[in-house]
């Protein structure tokens, strides 16, 4: 796995009440949603971006109010192909 490192203000962790780590999850379920509402990825490659389960992953996109049916008939045949 790929590390990235970024810097952000320490007053950043306290405005949000999570600490670093909450923070860092948060921010790639964030990244992930994102990138699957712009169909930029499947939302199998967007779970594991995000370090969650299918199932949480949804639940993630409830969340952030993003519908998750975001798929051609095409994509849909090979997501659920890839059923976890």
């Amino acid at each position: 796995m790929v590390s990235v490192s970024i810097k952000l203000p320490d007053t950043v962790f306290s405005a949000l009440r999570k600490n670093p780590d909450e923070f860092v999850q948060e921010m790639r379920i964030a990244a992930a949603v994102k990138w699957y509402e712009i169909g930029q990825i499947s939302q199998s490659k967007a779970a594991e971006v995000a370090g969650v389960t299918r199932a949480e992953f949804i639940n993630a996109l409830f969340r952030y109010q993003v519908d998750f049916m975001q798929y051609t008939p095409e994509e849909l045949a090979e997501e659920m192909a890839n059923v976890d």
